[in-house]
């Protein structure tokens, strides 16, 4: 992981703001055209990440009473188990944007005349750092290294270079790739003994396949004790289905990249996004308010990456994508768009911070200048965030993977 500093030309630094942080980049003779779109997209789910979700939730258990702060703990933290809420969508919003990246950091690597191979050494090369970095933040607390791979970085790390293998290969290969992808992993939980008599018991808490294959897997590690569950059910293999949604991404970038017209493209990113709406819905109608759904072929729980959960998310992912590409690289509306590109520029710089200093810097803020309110204190945290990266920016430092 090292800093890098872009040659000062415009056209370079564009270049190097549309390769990110985990990317890795279609042979062309140049570098890829930057979409500002991608960049804001990028930028808006990190300093949300950054900002822990603006303290709404915390500050909401203040009032209990009140609807409308009920209404907001929902969907800044996350569902307990089955659903969706705002902040479910920022990890697989992450990993999408990762996968959309793909294709333009591919272009950027061919551009200075990387071949395939070495293009596929670097992104295993990737993998393994990112997979690193999932283990170290799990253990900050610890006496000793804690082998814990659910960190967002850790289930990018174990399937980012098979989704990147997948560039190029066609739509068609694509979509076979995303449907075994989808159906072998509901397979295996289907197939695994359920705890309770109803078919969605298959994908209960700490009693589904996946969290079987922890107890063993996790076991195999040294450690201070021996592993139970992990807390709040997320598993290490929801890595697999996560390739789902990186996958999708990869697809929607091939698309941004493609010689179709801006209109096609957003129609086919949104046609996608009611696609996964639909598919994802079906699967447990539940989901929907006031629904009651007796029967489910496969619940939404993001904890677990359920296949009809990397549907549902990609939904919703795939129409933020649709919102950002017309409102700013279709309409022009982009006088509003520069705090985030300088966050989308730095994401990874800026996820690390969060990790490694947050709790620091609020206490700082805390002793310093008396900031106590959780609200205040949240968004002052994501602000002194957003001035190191804009400090980053001017210098054109950007920090890569």
């Amino acid at each position: 992981m090292t800093p890098t500093i872009p040659p000062p030309a415009a056209a370079s630094a564009r270049a190097a703001a549309m390769d990110p942080p985990i990317t890795a980049g279609a042979a062309v003779a140049a570098p890829p055209a930057r979409l500002v779109s991608l960049d804001v997209y990028r930028g808006f789910i990190m300093f949300v990440l950054a900002a822990h979700g603006f303290g709404l939730a915390k500050e909401a258990a203040n009032h209990p009473g009140s609807v409308v702060w009920q209404f907001l703990a929902y969907q800044f933290d996350h569902v307990a188990w089955r659903g969706c809420g705002f902040w479910d969508l920022i990890q697989p919003a992450f990993m999408f944007m990762v996968g959309v990246a793909i294709p333009y950091s591919y272009a950027s690597r061919k551009a200075r005349g990387d071949s395939d191979g070495k293009i596929i050494l670097h992104s295993l090369w990737r993998s393994l750092v990112l997979i690193v970095l999932a283990v170290f933040l799990a253990s900050q607390s610890g006496t000793q290294t804690n082998w814990r791979f659910t960190n967002v970085l850790g289930q990018i790390g174990l399937g980012y270079t098979a989704v990147m293998l997948l560039r190029g290969r066609g739509v068609k290969t694509q979509l076979l790739a995303l449907a075994g992808i989808l159906i072998g992993y509901w397979l295996l939980f289907a197939l695994y003994p359920a705890s309770g008599s109803d078919f969605g018991s298959h994908w209960a808490l700490r009693a589904n396949a996946a969290h079987r294959f922890d107890v063993w897997f996790l076991n195999l590690f040294p450690g201070a004790k021996p592993f139970v569950s992990q807390d709040g059910g997320y598993q290490t293999l929801n890595f697999i289905p996560s390739m789902g949604t990186m996958l999708l991404g990869l697809m929607a970038g091939e698309t941004l990249r493609s010689t179709l017209t801006d209109r096609a493209k957003l129609q086919r990113i949104l046609g996608a996004a009611a696609v996964c709406f639909v598919l994802g819905i079906a699967a447990d109608p539940s989901i929907l308010p006031g629904v009651n759904a007796s029967w489910t072929l496969c619940p939404i729980v993001k904890r677990i990456w359920t296949p009809s959960w990397t549907l549902f998310s990609a939904g919703w992912t795939l129409t933020l994508l649709g919102a950002f590409y017309w409102s700013i690289d279709m309409k022009g509306w982009r006088r509003w768009t520069f705090p985030f590109v300088v966050v989308g520029m730095n994401s990874i710089a800026i996820y690390l911070m969060g990790q490694l200093m947050g709790g620091w810097v609020r206490g700082q803020l805390r002793i310093h200048f008396g900031i106590t309110h959780q609200i205040a204190s949240a968004v002052a945290v994501a602000v002194v965030f957003w001035c190191i990266c804009y400090w980053m920016y001017r210098r054109k430092i950007f920090l890569r993977i």
